[in-house]
């Protein structure tokens, strides 16, 4: 089971940086997580509009992400806390 590289979108940068360090870190850390467990995870859809983002929830939190099979690459789109998600 290959690990995946991971890759941040500039704004995921800032998203993070916002959030107080242990939260930060326990996201930071989930990401890393993700990666090392494509093949294990279902990857659930964002939106039926969006087939290719997928979200994980951590607590308060979605990660929302793309997988690059061919590249083997989990690119980071987004971290946002629930509460800021539209209904």
């Amino acid at each position: 089971m290959p690990w995946y590289r991971l890759s941040f979108q500039l704004p995921v940068v800032d998203d993070l940086a916002s959030i107080e360090m242990p939260v930060a870190q326990r996201l930071f850390e989930k990401t890393k997580w993700i990666a090392s467990n494509v093949d294990n995870l279902r990857h659930e859809p964002a939106a039926q509009d969006l087939p290719d983002l997928c979200k994980y929830a951590v607590g308060e939190w979605r990660i929302f992400y793309a997988l690059d099979r061919a590249e083997q690459l989990v690119d980071i789109h987004a971290i946002i806390h629930r509460s800021s998600l539209p209904l």
